[in-house]
């Protein structure tokens, strides 16, 4: 059984996408090219996809947390400093 091609990162898979838009726009690309210049685009679009996917589930998870933090009195709350100026 062969080996899965490896995972493109997100920049090889943007460069395909940037190739293909450039080889389909310029209207020459030969009819038997196209299908495959599509599979391609396809694969490559789900894997900027799926990065892009990935990042906003990291991010979200982080101002989450960011958010429960403040909820809770967050970074100072309590602290000395911030209790003196409300008292004055």
């Amino acid at each position: 059984m062969p080996d899965a091609p490896p995972a493109l990162t997100y920049r090889e898979a943007y460069a395909r996408l940037s190739r293909i838009a450039a080889e389909l726009e310029t209207g020459e690309a030969d009819l038997d090219r196209v299908l495959p210049l599509l599979e391609e685009a396809r694969a490559a679009y789900a894997a900027c996809r799926e990065r892009i996917e990935a990042v906003r589930a990291v991010l979200a998870g982080d101002w989450m947390e960011a958010e429960d933090g403040e909820e809770d009195g967050g970074p100072g709350a309590g602290s000395p400093e911030l209790d003196a100026d409300q008292e004055a």
